[in-house]
């Protein structure tokens, strides 16, 4: 890519990014776990037995249930 086409695309972008700030907007960036990564699959299974197993499991359903939006 050419020097001009990065200033441009650098330019719209910027353009791009004031048009939302104007919009009340802010950025956001989030780093969240690779559900691809290597052992992610038996972290998150391990994870979740060990709620289900927990003393609060049935409260911290019954909490789950009670903020989630029923789309039935």
């Amino acid at each position: 890519m050419s020097a001009t086409a990065k200033r441009k695309t650098r330019e719209k972008v910027q353009a791009h990014r004031e048009r939302l700030r104007a919009q009340g907007l802010r950025p956001v960036q989030l780093w969240l776990p690779d559900t691809r990564a290597r052992g992610f699959a038996l972290a998150a299974r391990k994870q979740s037995q060990a709620v289900a197993a927990s003393a609060l499991a049935a409260a911290d359903q019954a909490f789950i249930d009670a903020i989630s939006i029923d789309t039935k």
